[in-house]
């Protein structure tokens, strides 16, 4: 099994997992990118699950409704960057350039795009290495190395050899949050677990985190429908 199209017009892909732990079909949709799972038990024909799918179908209509819509970052659009809001226009440059809340991106629009993407992932790791060093140093611990990615289930990490992970969309959140996600992985290098230690780390170096958390709940999804291809 793989990957399909979910019965009926119009199509939804539908990717179709095997799984030999699995007692039931199930469906799943993921938060993220809207993309919908169809779990089958050992045993289970494409057939049946198919079957199976076009009677939920109604169902996954309804979720993905309610999905945020992707949006192609480029001219004319807004975007929200380490807490300030800027608008994207075409410019006549030859670089990219920010003045006055303006980001005027060079041309032609599809290298504009390009030098776009590569400007806001480089925003996220000055802010992400500023916060990781001020809560490091705040704990009195050192972290190896840091990295930036496009992660789906998770917005940071940290190893046990120090090494510092994050989703280069945190740029995209506010401030706020993406300061305390740079403190809960640093909080990792003194505890590597989730336990009440933790979070007392967490605590004595960001503060009070329940909103922040939140927002990443309800909202942090919704970072994902930025796209910066044409």
């Amino acid at each position: 099994m793989g990957v399909t199209s979910f019965p009926g017009n119009p199509g939804i892909p539908l990717k179709l997992r095997k799984n030999a732990r699995a007692r039931r079909m199930t469906l799943r949709i993921s938060r993220v990118d809207g993309g919908v799972t169809l779990t089958v038990p050992r045993g289970v024909s494409e057939r049946e699950a198919l079957a199976f799918a076009a009677e939920k179908r109604d169902w996954v209509v309804g979720h993905l409704s309610k999905q945020p819509r992707v949006e192609y970052v480029g001219p004319g659009c807004h975007l929200e960057l380490g807490g300030q809001r800027f608008e994207i226009v075409q410019g006549s440059v030859k670089r990219l350039s920010v003045t006055e809340g303006r980001i005027h991106l060079p041309e032609p629009e599809e290298k504009g795009r390009i030098h776009l993407h590569a400007w806001v992932k480089e925003q996220a790791r000055a802010a992400l290495t500023r916060a990781s060093d001020h809560y490091s140093e705040k704990l009195g611990r050192r972290y190896s190395r840091l990295t930036l990615r496009d992660t789906r289930s998770r917005w940071g990490s940290c190893s046990s050899a120090g090494a510092l992970m994050y989703s280069w969309r945190l740029i995209l959140a506010p401030t706020s949050v993406l300061n305390y996600v740079a403190a809960h992985e640093v909080a990792h290098l003194e505890e590597m677990n989730h336990s009440a230690d933790f979070w007392n780390v967490v605590d004595r170096l960001y503060g009070p985190h329940k909103d922040a958390r939140a927002w990443l709940r309800h909202e942090g999804p919704k970072l994902h429908r930025y796209r910066f291809d044409a």
